[in-house]
């Protein structure tokens, strides 16, 4: 069988499977919806009532821009196990880069995004 030939049987192959799950799992799965599984639910507690409070958008601000600073640090880690065959060019190209967060990093400071007290 040639490499096209396997190819084709395999994406039939998945694309079978993949028909085949969802129209099991729609006809064995089917139950009428009631309202105890249309309830929220928390942590094993019942929800006594809606939430009073609302959560600072500083925390989700926080978040994301932990979370940006983190995926470039492993960027910045898989570049240095890479350094020596990047040679010059990869130095030049991570000063940019570092640049460029330092920058972002700055303006979070000065907009006051690192701020927790209003």
């Amino acid at each position: 069988m040639t490499s096209a030939g396997s190819l084709f049987t395999y994406s039939l192959l998945v694309a079978g499977f993949a028909i085949g799950t969802l129209v099991v799992s729609h006809y064995l799965g089917q139950s009428p919806l009631t309202p105890e599984k249309t309830r929220p639910y928390e942590c094993g507690m019942n929800p006594i009532d809606k939430p009073d409070t609302l959560i600072s958008i500083k925390f989700y601000i926080i978040a994301l821009i932990f979370v940006i600073f983190d995926v470039e640090t492993v960027f910045i880690y898989l570049w240095a196990l890479v350094l020596k065959k990047l040679g010059l060019f990869g130095l030049c190209e991570m000063a940019v880069f570092i640049g460029i967060l330092l920058i972002a990093f700055f303006y979070v400071w000065k907009q006051g995004g690192l701020h927790w007290e209003s």
